[in-house]
């Protein structure tokens, strides 16, 4: 839903001359937090349904009640980490704690200024602005939100030339709550700004069974203890692949079985999706299986390995790679990509042992 600014009838006159419509108008870049989509209702609402980051919890549960008693808004909170972690879930959570609105945009829907100016403007009090992606956001977006984040003010240009002037409008307290997957490229003014800056971490076995289980329960499936272990298990520990494999196998299940969820059906569902019981998939597989057989298991470079598979490095390296070294199927050397002993015993093959000597 576009959030367009518009002038209160009951407001007080004002002294100076009003900055054009259009600049305080923002472009439909953010969506209501009361949109009824499915995906929506599998988000829980309250930071006591929220599942996992328990480390996270007690911070802002510190906060909230803190905020809460002196009856100022959040402070502003930067999120990061890989993602489908649930950075969007917690900003739509923080909202619903402190019983107020939440507008969520994304940084590259924010290139002019009257985009980032139209939402400020049209912020009410304690209001939660969500931004994604916030590292990519424009060097102009970037500095208006600095008086903002500080002074709840935001300074805008009116006319051109030598009739141009600054006008100060001021705002109304409300909390930015930035999401990023890296947290390197954001840049020093802007990071230093956040009063909170928090890491979200991959999800256990354990927890992405809760959420499962829940997600289950809210989808109306039928769906045994047993099979939402297995679901989880092949989640790459995160609960955005988590639901999205449980929809794929209620599908299965629905088609080649009874409908119930147990630990066979899941398997042979996930079997079908080409995911193992380690989370790789298809591609995950093939480049691991390229380095074994064509270059004995490294060090290969990523542009070899590239050139074999038929695709391209970047996604090796943004995609695939990631999960692969943290499960410690795959080393990073200065000489090249080294598939680990781990991944070797995995895919079923006998590792030589003059690799030995190159690690």
């Amino acid at each position: 839903m576009a959030i367009v600014s518009s002038h209160n009838p009951n407001s007080q006159p004002q002294p100076e001359k009003e900055p054009p419509a259009s600049l305080l108008r923002s472009q439909e870049t953010t969506e209501d937090r009361a949109n009824p989509q499915q995906e929506e209702t599998l988000r829980p609402d309250r930071l006591e349904n929220y599942i996992g980051q328990k480390d996270l919890k007690q911070v802002l549960e510190i906060a909230i009640q803190a905020a809460q008693s002196r009856n100022e808004s959040l402070d502003h909170l930067l999120l990061y980490g890989p993602p489908g972690l649930g950075k969007t879930t917690m900003a739509l959570i923080l909202a619903g704690e402190m019983n107020v609105n939440c507008k969520i945009t994304t940084a590259p829907a924010l290139e002019r200024p009257r985009d980032i100016v139209g939402l400020l403007v049209n912020l009410k009090p304690g209001d939660v602005l969500f931004i994604d992606e916030i590292h990519r956001l424009t060097r102009t977006s970037e500095e208006i939100l600095y008086p903002a984040m500080e002074d709840y003010r935001v300074d805008i240009t009116i006319g051109k030339g030598s009739s141009a002037r600054t006008r100060s409008i001021q705002l109304q307290p409300f909390t930015l709550v930035g999401a990023t997957t890296r947290m390197g490229a954001l840049s020093s003014p802007l990071r230093d700004r956040f009063g909170l800056i928090q890491r979200l971490r991959f999800y256990e076995p354990e927890e992405l069974t809760e959420i499962i289980t829940r997600s289950g329960t809210v989808l109306n499936i039928d769906l045994t203890p047993e099979g939402a272990i297995e679901i989880a298990r092949r989640s790459r520990g995160t609960p955005r692949i988590a639901n999205r494999l449980l929809k794929r196998v209620r599908d299965y299940a629905q088609v080649k079985a009874s409908g119930n969820i147990t630990e066979n059906v899941a398997k042979e569902a996930l079997e079908l999706f080409e995911v193992d019981p380690m989370g790789l998939d298809w591609t995950d597989r093939k480049l691991l299986t390229i380095a074994i057989e064509n270059f004995n298991g490294g060090p290969v470079g990523v542009e070899s390995l590239a050139a074999a598979m038929g695709e391209d490095a970047q996604t090796l390296e943004e995609v695939c790679e990631p999960y692969l070294l943290q499960i410690g199927y795959l080393n990073r050397t200065p000489r090249g990509r080294v598939v680990t002993a781990a991944a070797w015993e995995h895919l079923g093959y006998d590792r030589p042992n003059e690799q030995l000597s190159l690690l």
